[in-house]
């Protein structure tokens, strides 16, 4: 019985880092259209880490924190939500939320790289076929040259990479280090250091800061989602499936959220969505299935 619960909550957590995570990039899209983008991310990160704290005590979690577990704590949460959320959110002023998505989607290939590299882990040749289908479908969709000739778009895709290695670091990086045990206290630990961070680089960078009463309707409704449902219930799923199942199958997520990304832009922001990024989807999808499947 505990193991088919244990299966169920490594379903529900990879359809949350799937789906919810995919949907995302259109909710950044949405607020960095309004809102200074490290001022963006601490509010996110403060509204959630104060919401996971708070289950956590209830639950009855101790929110003790060792000093090694604070500095590892310390590490992930910059390269993940300061660098990772915060600096991806910025390029997006420059590019589509759909073609960032894809950028994301070379992440595997550097967790695997990183893996080998660090850990000195072999890649199977069945993760070698996935990455390689995953690079194929990313060409696809990057080729197009309509999606790549907006002003800014360059620097925009040079930083979405650098955010790509540090997030994708931190992946191999956090399956292995002396964190907090509980998920939703290493969540909230780094999300909490992260708020904190940016609100120093915002201030460094002389951002805007709005009241949320003065949020047009769109922004206060993505932002709500983005707190409870990309921080709260997504980042949760990932933290608990990086010490549930390999880190390459958790990065598997930045294939399909590119999908997901697609289909929200066009369907929402009516961002391109052309037979090529179709057909790129597709190839990005079997990429996954050879990286997540077993014998």
């Amino acid at each position: 019985m505990k193991s088919t619960s244990s299966n169920v909550l490594i379903i529900l957590a990879f359809i949350a880092i799937y789906i919810i995570w995919g949907s995302t990039y259109l909710l950044n899209k949405i607020v960095v259209t309004e809102l200074p983008a490290f001022y963006l991310a601490s509010f996110r990160f403060f509204c959630a880490s104060i919401l996971l704290f708070g289950i956590a005590i209830v639950s009855g979690k101790s929110l003790k924190i060792s000093k090694k577990q604070f500095l590892n704590s310390l590490l992930v949460g910059f390269l993940f939500m300061v660098y990772g959320n915060g600096v991806f959110v910025w390029a997006l002023k420059f590019v589509d939320s759909g073609f960032a998505a894809l950028l994301a989607s070379t992440q595997p290939l550097f967790v695997l790289l990183l893996m080998r590299v660090l850990h000195g882990k072999k890649i199977k040749i069945k993760s070698v076929i996935g990455i390689i289908l995953g690079i194929i479908g990313m060409y696809l969709l990057v080729s197009q040259q309509k999606l790549v000739a907006g002003e800014g778009a360059f620097i925009g895709i040079l930083m979405i990479f650098t955010c790509i290695i540090g997030w994708s670091f931190a992946s191999v990086y956090v399956s292995k280090a002396d964190i907090p045990k509980n998920h939703l206290v290493s969540t909230g630990y780094q999300m909490i250091i992260a708020c904190v961070l940016l609100v120093i680089v915002s201030l460094l960078l002389g951002e805007t800061w709005v009241s949320p009463i003065e949020w047009s309707y769109s922004v206060k409704w993505s932002m709500f989602l983005l707190i409870t449902l990309g921080s709260l219930a997504a980042f949760t799923a990932f933290n608990y499936l990086l010490k549930k199942v390999s880190t390459e199958k958790v990065a598997t997520s930045s294939y399909v959220n590119p999908v997901v990304a697609l289909f929200l832009g066009w369907y929402v922001l009516d961002e391109r969505l052309s037979l090529q990024s179709i057909i790129a989807a597709v190839v990005l999808l079997i990429g996954v299935y050879f990286i997540t499947s077993k014998k």
